[in-house]
């Protein structure tokens, strides 16, 4: 036998092997965790599978950085209401901040309690066994950057037959009646349907004349049918989409520019968020957040969003600080880099919130001659 062939053979091998131990670990992950995920379903109304496949993607299988040293399963970053642990760990940008637990099962609590924010809505107006909408709805809602995060959590899905976690009717064990695939209902199930036409009788027993313009109505017969509904309303008008600059003015026009510290910026109305005023105002969204320190936190209403990079000095040479006040509220307030106002005070880069009422400086001071 040539050496060549053994070497394929070896390095086949050890590939089988090696693909084996992940799926061993992903498996093994998902023995331990299945009943964590069957209980956030019940409890919040977020499918089993697409906590489970979040899990073992964010944290690869328990395996991560983050997922051992600070028990955070699902790459949850720090938020401004945020006052647990923290752990730093370099992500989209270096030096992160990342939410730290207790436990891995707090993670997974906090997971749910973090899809109840209102930019992740409409996720739940999707039925908890359509997992594939609910992974595209939940990267359209800004849970991840990376533009193949909907189909990942698809595959882990598909490949280790998580969707029958969702279909789970005891934390105990699975039904096996429930574990089907919806999606492979018969395409032509029968519906047993009643007409109703609403008509009066025909005199004579003549077939009656049928009316003009009248809704045809269906009922459907009680059963385990999918409702049938038949209609004639007509096909709404065709509206044509924004042009980029027509959607940068409208912007404009609902949220008027503002300008502090020589940078313009707006207020954040209800329902905005750093990925839709990027949208609408045609730049990047992580422009837009590193302009405003915002890497990894959520944008709430009245928040200052500043369309340009915040400068390096304040208006003002200092500041005192109310107790309680954040170092990125500041630095909205005040229009200054928080890397600046961390230089200038020679601050601890982890401090995240003024405890006393603190003199800060929004310029270098200048040394007495």
């Amino acid at each position: 036998m040539k050496k060549s062939t053994i070497l394929i053979g070896l390095m086949t091998i050890s590939m089988t092997l090696m693909a084996q131990k992940q799926s061993d670990a992903y498996w093994r992950y998902i023995a331990q965790w299945k009943e964590t995920a069957i209980m956030q379903q019940a409890e919040y109304g977020i499918p089993a599978s697409i906590t489970m496949a979040q899990a073992l993607l964010e944290s690869s299988a328990g395996q991560s950085e983050l997922a051992v040293n600070a028990k955070n399963h699902f790459g949850i970053k720090c938020t401004s209401e945020w006052f647990g642990g923290v752990y730093y760990y370099d992500d989209d940008s270096k030096g992160e901040c990342f939410r730290q637990y207790a436990d891995a099962a707090e993670s997974f609590k906090d997971h749910s309690l973090f899809l109840q924010r209102p930019r992740y809505a409409t996720c739940f107006e999707i039925a908890v066994e359509d997992y594939e909408a609910w992974a595209v709805r939940l990267r359209e809602c800004g849970y991840a950057t990376d533009k193949h995060y909907a189909s990942k959590l698809i595959r882990l899905i598909e490949d280790y037959h998580l969707d029958s976690l969702t279909m789970a009717t005891t934390v105990g064990g699975f039904d096996p009646t429930a574990a089907q695939d919806l999606r492979n209902t018969e395409p032509n199930a029968q519906v047993n349907v009643k007409i109703d036409p609403n008509q009066p009788k025909p005199e004579n027993q003549q077939a009656p004349k049928k009316p003009a313009k009248r809704p045809l109505k269906a009922t459907v017969v009680q059963g385990t049918a999918p409702i049938m509904v038949i209609k004639n309303d007509p096909e709404p008008p065709y509206v044509a989409p924004k042009t980029a600059r027509e959607e940068r003015d409208s912007f404009f026009i609902e949220h008027p520019k503002k300008k502090y510290n020589g940078i313009n910026y707006v207020i954040a109305r209800e329902g905005d968020t750093y990925a839709t005023i990027a949208f609408r105002i045609n730049v990047r969204e992580r422009d837009l957040r590193e302009d405003n320190d915002a890497l990894g936190r959520d944008l709430m209403p009245g928040e200052r969003v500043y369309l340009a990079p915040k400068k390096t000095t304040g208006s003002k040479e200092f500041v005192w600080t109310h107790t309680g006040q954040s170092l990125w509220k500041l630095s909205q307030e005040e229009g200054v880099q928080i890397e600046a106002i961390l230089k200038y005070n020679e601050l601890d880069p982890k401090i995240r919130t003024f405890r006393t009422r603190q003199k800060i400086y929004l310029k270098k001071v200048k040394e007495p001659k």
